[in-house]
């Protein structure tokens, strides 16, 4: 098995409003030895905000804004703009986020050009409800029981009276275009989907139309292994290597105390990232210590971002969806890892 360090809790909770209650799953960007931290921040009442610290090396903390860098602004998002990822494709910043409004959870994009300035590109995900979801999805092929215990019992009927659509969340870029078009991981759980386009205007419902009426050929990643069996989801933004793509994304299993999140690693063809190549069999690390352990939610190591520092990928992660931690590896060892479990 691959030996990971924990590195320990690199931000907390503070005394500022918008913050006082949880800081956790930040997207990350590195540039040189700077690294440029989107976290969600979270005030008392669940309501959600995108905060920034800068870090010199992969650790330490220069600098922390008192104020959100990215507040609601419509009503979709008004409970909320969370869990954000970020990645550089050409001279534009893709950051994406979750919008809530207190019922739908939705994906959504900002852009930025220098890493100050957003300016949000709104809802990019499908907007339907469950029903036609599955009227969609079921034209060409059968649909994987989960998807209707995840989202109708678990969403649903313990929600009448509101209009609840697919909750669809975990918009990843990959950091560069593959065959000229973008790369969106997204996933409607239980699994991870995958998306090309040209551009963002392509986006359109007649497009997500279309999309769900072959979905079964979108779907990324299943879960296979006891620690992801429940559902997975999509983490850091993918990482280029000569193996392939690196993924590390979320798994969830369910125990006697409930739901337990773990990081996972897994390797996408280079060329075509619809082919995914090797997959861990066990998770890459779990929660372990007391700040993972307990928390607004128990049992919870959730990544998003990294960074790269002398041969060593450092993966943040959000920790019982409190504060933020990170855990590190060396890459070369994770890939010749991976690699002794090709698919």
């Amino acid at each position: 098995m691959i030996s990971i360090k924990n590195e320990g809790i690199v931000i907390s909770i503070t005394e500022h409003d918008f913050e006082n209650d949880g800081v956790l799953n930040p997207a990350i960007m590195q540039e040189g030895n700077t690294v440029h931290m989107f976290y969600r921040a979270v005030r008392r009442g669940n309501y959600s905000t995108i905060g920034y610290a800068k870090l010199e090396g992969p650790l330490n903390v220069v600098e922390r804004n008192e104020k959100p860098l990215i507040i609601p602004s419509a009503d979709y998002e008004i409970h909320g703009v969370e869990d954000p990822r970020i990645v550089k494709i050409d001279d534009v910043y893709y950051l994406t986020y979750c919008a809530y409004d207190g019922v739908n959870a939705l994906g959504c994009l900002a852009t930025s050009t220098d890493l100050i300035h957003f300016e949000k590109q709104g809802i990019v995900v499908p907007q339907v409800t469950y029903e036609e979801f599955k009227e969609m999805t079921e034209f060409s092929s059968y649909l994987n029981e989960k998807y209707e215990r995840f989202h109708v019992t678990n969403n649903i009927l313990n929600n009448p009276g509101t209009r609840r659509l697919i909750w669809d969340k975990n918009l990843i870029f990959f950091p560069r275009k593959v065959n000229d078009k973008f790369m969106l991981l997204h996933r409607i759980k239980p699994d991870i989907q995958i998306v090309s386009f040209n551009t963002i205007e392509d986006l359109t419902k007649d497009f997500w139309k279309d999309y769900l009426l072959h979905f079964s050929d979108h779907i990324l990643m299943a879960s296979k292994h006891d620690h992801e069996i429940g559902y997975i989801g999509g983490g850091c933004p993918p990482i280029e290597t000569e193996a392939g793509w690196l993924m590390i994304y979320h798994g969830v299993h369910d125990s006697a105390k409930g739901y337990i999140y773990t990081g996972c690693a897994a390797l996408l063809d280079l060329e075509d990232p619809t082919k995914e190549i090797a997959r861990l069999p066990y998770a890459l690390f779990e929660p372990e210590l007391p700040w993972e352990l307990f928390g607004y939610v128990d049992n919870v190591v959730f990544p998003t971002g990294t960074s790269l520092f002398d041969g060593r990928l450092y993966v943040y992660y959000g920790a019982a969806d409190k504060r933020i931690a990170a855990a590190s590896v060396d890459m070369k060892e994770l890939i010749t890892e991976l690699l002794q479990y090709k698919v």
